[in-house]
């Protein structure tokens, strides 16, 4: 898919296509990373943000990090 690069204030910028978006899932922030030949754009990937989920989903299944076991200190 074709693009083109356009006049944004005094900034340059790149215009991508809504169904694109939607299939990458990308929104909001994002990494942008050179290579050569080319920029390649993904979504910030933030520290800790699937802990909420997995805690979730901990005490969901009435799960601990012990295991089920009796930790001796």
């Amino acid at each position: 898919m074709k693009s083109q690069i356009i006049r944004i204030g005094n900034s340059q910028g790149i215009r991508i296509p809504k169904i694109m978006l939607e299939e990458t899932g990308i929104s909001g922030d994002v990494d942008l990373e050179i290579f050569e030949g080319g920029i390649l754009i993904r979504n910030v990937t933030k520290p800790r943000g699937s802990w909420e989920a997995a805690f979730a989903r901990m005490a969901d299944t009435d799960d601990d990090l012990a295991g089920g076991r009796e930790w001796q200190w």
